[in-house]
This record gives structure tokens, C-alpha cells and sequence, in this order.
């Protein structure tokens, strides 16, 4: 397959990958029942408060993140509601999830949201903290004759499209004057990603930690760029509008977000403890998490303008190369309702 080919090629599967993603999120309004229901409302007493030993909060997980296993390893996991796991690869698919009334609560980066609220998600981003960029970044080869960003033109770039990786890798190129038009992307979840990676298929990998740790350590990989003084770095706990408006999960969800806003905390003073929870339960090896551990100083950030700006900033640029059909308005997609929670976490100390 030649070049121009594989550029067409290329571009049908963003088009698609857009689409695909409005499509999922508008199917999912109709099975979730448009989030009329969470499930939780024999929580709710007869005097109207709230039995929370009635309450199942769904969670959203991912396997790099593990937020189950940085509550435990914080000692924050006895929470007086249940808690129900649902792991996913990335961010985009938990937001299906999220969207289609399966999970209440998760955590995802900074471009998951924008995609799905270009596809008019039901959703609000009601927590933030930052890691900062440095653990994201462009991967090449240990052999790699490419030294730039500007020299990925005409190559085979792999990145989860509407993952946090695709708008670092986005405005990576915008800063070396290239267009995103200009590479080949493949469209590729991270385990996916680093098998091509390594068997040799791929020019270059766009993606986040830990697996940027773990192809540096594992398989030599050399950091190309990474989203340090670029990105914002922000994570985001996204929340189902059904769960934020039912009394009973609004209560649970508020507890969680104090909890997993404390764990994070915890984890950032407590790399060396944290990464051997973190290698036990994503299956790296310790050296790997700490490195990433590392690379991800955290900071809590409240819901306010300039998160939102920055956001907006982000949805632009998608905008204007293509990568979203229509103008987003991410204001529409906040929430700072929990913002004294978050703050009592992190006046706790974590």
C-alpha cells in the first residue's frame, strides 16, 4: 500500500472514529433510558435521607489508572456504599459506558470528555487534578533515525484517538508546523499499540503513562516529546447527569470523590508505596510504576474559568483540524457542585 493510499486510508478511519463515537453515545441515550434511573432508589427512607449501605456506585476503572487499588493501597476503600468495578482500556470507551447508564462515576484525561461532548453526551466533569504533560508522550524506537517531531510526516504514528495521547500528539505537531492530515495515524488502543510498537510496524506511538514508562524501561523506547509546559496534564472524574440529579448517588458519589481526591493525594506522597500497588495491579514491573509514579506529581485543581478555558482551547484545536466536526461548547459540560469536597480532601492532606 503506498503512501497516498495510506493517508486516504487514514483519514476515512477519523471520520469514522468521529462518527462512530456520536453514534455509540446516541444509541446509549436510548438503552440508558435517557438516565432516568440509577438503580439506587430504594436508598432513599421514607423521611427522605439517604440509607447509604443501599447504594451501589458504579465505577469506572482503567487499568493504567487503578483507582480501586489506590484506594486500598491509601486505605480509603470502606466506603459505606458498594462500590461495583468496570475496567475499560481507555477513556473514550468508559464514557460510552458512563453515557449508556452502566457506570455512575470514572476517571478519564483531558480529551475523552471533549469528544463526547461533542457527540452530546449526558455528563459533567465534576473533579480535576493535574499530573502535569511529562507522562505524556511521543515514543520512537531505541534505533529510530527520527530526532523531531516535524520529521513524523509521511509516518506511521499510532495513538487512541479522543485519548488524552491525541491531543498531545495534536498539539505536538501544531508547535513542529505539522498537520495532523500530514502522519498516518493508526487508531490503537495501548496494548494493541505497543505490540505493533515493538514488532516493529510502527514510526512512532502517541500515549501516556504508564505505558510510556513501561515501553522506555521495557523496550528502550526514546521520548520523542513529551507534554511537559504543553498540556495541561488534567484528569478529570467525569459523572453521569443521572447520577449527579439521584439523591441517593449524588450522596455516594460526593464521598467518593473526598476519597479518590485524598488517594491521589496520598499516592503523590507515597511513590515508592503506591508503585508496588500500582505493579501488583496492572501486572508492570515495580521499576516501571515508580518511573511513572515519577512522572506524575499531582496537584487538585478547582472546577472553575480557567479549567474551562482550557478545555475550550483543546476543543478548538480539534475543531480546526477536523478531528470534530462542530463547535463544542465545554462550559456545558462542568460541574463545580463538588468543588467543596474536593477542597476538604486536599485541606485533609491527603
Amino acid at each position: 500500500m503506498n503512501r497516498r493510499s495510506t493517508t486516504a486510508r487514514s483519514r476515512r478511519l477519523r471520520k469514522g472514529f468521529v462518527a462512530g463515537f456520536a453514534g455509540l453515545l446516541a444509541s446509549s441515550v436510548l438503552v440508558g433510558c435517557g438516565g432516568d434511573a440509577t438503580g439506587n432508589e430504594k436508598a432513599i427512607k421514607d423521611d427522605g435521607s439517604v440509607d447509604l449501605s443501599q447504594v451501589t456506585l458504579i465505577v469506572g476503572d482503567q487499568k493504567g489508572t487503578s483507582a480501586q487499588a489506590l484506594l486500598k493501597a491509601a486505605g480509603l476503600d470502606d466506603t459505606p456504599y458498594k462500590i461495583q468495578w468496570q475496567e475499560f482500556t481507555s477513556g473514550p470507551p468508559l464514557l460510552e459506558a458512563l453515557n449508556a447508564g452502566s457506570v455512575h462515576v470514572g476517571m478519564v484525561g483531558n480529551t475523552p470528555p471533549i469528544f463526547a461532548a461533542a457527540a452530546k453526551g449526558q455528563f459533567k466533569m465534576v473533579q480535576a487534578v493535574s499530573y502535569t504533560g511529562k507522562g505524556d508522550a511521543i515514543l520512537v524506537p531505541k534505533d529510530s533515525p527520527i530526532e523531531s517531531v516535524a520529521d513524523l510526516s509521511g509516518k506511521d504514528v499510532a495513538v487512541a484517538e479522543g485519548s488524552s495521547a491525541n491531543y498531545n500528539l495534536l498539539a505536538q505537531l501544531d508547535k513542529a508546523g505539522v498537520k495532523y492530515s500530514d502522519i498516518n495515524v493508526q487508531n490503537l488502543q495501548p496494548a494493541d499499540a505497543l505490540a505493533a510498537f515493538t514488532s516493529g510496524h510502527l514510526d512512532a506511538w502517541a500515549v501516556w503513562d504508564p505505558f510510556t514508562s513501561q515501553a522506555v524501561i521495557s523496550e528502550g523506547a526514546r521520548v520523542l516529546a513529551d507534554g511537559n509546559d504543553l498540556v495541561n496534564g488534567y484528569n478529570f472524574q467525569v459523572a453521569s447527569d443521572a447520577a449527579i440529579d439521584d439523591k441517593a448517588t449524588h450522596a455516594a458519589l460526593s464521598d467518593y470523590l473526598k476519597r479518590i481526591t485524598e488517594a491521589q493525594l496520598w499516592a503523590g506522597q507515597h511513590r515508592d508505596e503506591w508503585s508496588q500497588v500500582w505493579a501488583e495491579q496492572t501486572g508492570l514491573t515495580p521499576d516501571i510504576t515508580l518511573a511513572a509514579a515519577k512522572q506524575r506529581p499531582v496537584s487538585v485543581v478547582a472546577i472553575d474559568q480557567s479549567v474551562i478555558d482550557s478545555e475550550q482551547q483543546m476543543a478548538d484545536t480539534f475543531v480546526a483540524n477536523g478531528l470534530i466536526p462542530d463547535d463544542v461548547n465545554v462550559a456545558d459540560y462542568f460541574s463545580d457542585a463538588f468543588n467543596d469536597v474536593t477542597t476538604d480532601a486536599e485541606a485533609s492532606g491527603g
